[in-house]
């Protein structure tokens, strides 16, 4: 049964960044791979990670669609970028698929408060914040990888990753 009706500029925006998190899981699987062909097991399983994390919050859209009686479009992905110089580069372009990401979460709660449609912000209000993180964290990722430079510097901060996220999967602390 449906619930609250979804005007079309909001039904719009919420399916264009329901595709665009599908498109960036897509897009951060090529990352990882690029970085299991560099030896960067550290990167490719934060790359895998954030995948993974793209498919949910997709599924989030895709339930919220639902829950209101609309069943999701799904698009075309478009084949996502494969080669980089060097792991600054691939930090760079995560930097600006997270920035992408942000403008198109907030035009979708733009759309919502426009269109007066409490649920959609709702939904929203979470991936506002979650966005907040997410730059944060690629914004240090490009600084760490600045600073690293190349060599043993890029080996120690991948296996800093590593040991990050394995310290993460048994409730460990945030990134530092």
């Amino acid at each position: 049964m449906p619930g609250v009706p979804i005007k079309p500029a909001v039904l719009t925006e919420l399916q264009r960044q329901l595709n665009h998190e599908l498109g960036a899981a897509h897009a951060y699987t090529a990352l990882a791979l690029w970085c299991v062909d560099q030896n960067l097991k550290g990167f490719a399983r934060f790359f895998y990670k954030q995948s993974g994390e793209e498919r949910e919050h997709a599924q989030r859209f895709m339930d919220h669609l639902l829950d209101r009686g609309v069943v999701p479009e799904l698009r075309d992905v478009a084949a996502p970028r494969t080669k980089f110089g060097g792991l600054l580069e691939v930090a760079r372009h995560a930097q600006s698929m997270e920035q992408a990401n942000t403008t198109g979460i907030h035009q979708a709660y733009e759309a919502s408060l426009k269109e007066r449609d409490l649920p959609a912000q709702v939904l929203l209000h979470w991936f506002v914040s979650e966005q907040v993180e997410e730059e944060d964290w690629c914004d240090e990722m490009v600084e760490r990888v600045e600073a690293a430079g190349t060599g043993a510097g890029l080996s120690a901060l991948d296996r800093h990753i590593e040991r990050y996220l394995a310290d993460d999967a048994h409730g460990g602390g945030e990134a530092s």
